[in-house]
C-alpha cells in the first residue's frame, strides 16, 4: 500500500529509520531547529562517526536532509516525509476503525438474534 508517492521500500526505510531512539531523538532535535552533525554528536555517548551513521540513516530515508554550511554539515527535518508516513498510518488505524465497526456489527447481530 502506497501513501502518495511513497514506495513499499520508503515505507520500510522510514520506519526502519524510526525504530530507533537515538536516531527518533535526533529527528526530534533538528525538526525544531537545523543542527551540525558535531553539535549533535556532543550531545550522544558515542562516536561522531557513529552519530553521522544515524544522520545517514535518516538521510536514506528523506527523514533529514544535510546542508554544507562552511566546514559544517547542518542536518534539518524534512516534514513532508513526515507527513507522508502519517498519512500512511492515518489509512492503517481506519481500516483498524472498520474492522472493529464491524465486529461490533456481528457482536450486535449475534446478540439480537438469541
Amino acid at each position: 500500500m502506497v501513501v502518495d508517492t511513497l514506495s513499499d521500500r520508503d515505507v520500510d526505510r522510514i520506519f526502519r529509520a524510526l525504530a530507533d531512539r537515538t536516531r527518533r531523538d535526533i529527528f526530534e532535535r533538528v525538526l525544531v531547529t537545523g543542527l551540525s552533525v558535531s553539535t549533535l554528536a556532543d550531545d550522544y555517548d558515542m562516536s561522531f562517526a557513529a552519530v553521522q551513521k544515524h544522520v545517514g540513516v535518516l538521510e536514506r530515508a528523506s527523514l533529514v536532509t544535510k546542508q554544507r554550511h562552511g566546514r559544517e554539515q547542518i542536518v534539518h527535518g524534512n516534514m513532508p516525509t513526515l507527513q507522508s508516513a502519517l498519512a500512511l498510518l492515518d489509512v492503517y488505524e481506519q481500516i483498524w476503525i472498520q474492522r472493529d465497526q464491524r465486529i461490533a456489527e456481528i457482536l450486535g447481530e449475534e446478540e439480537s438474534s438469541k
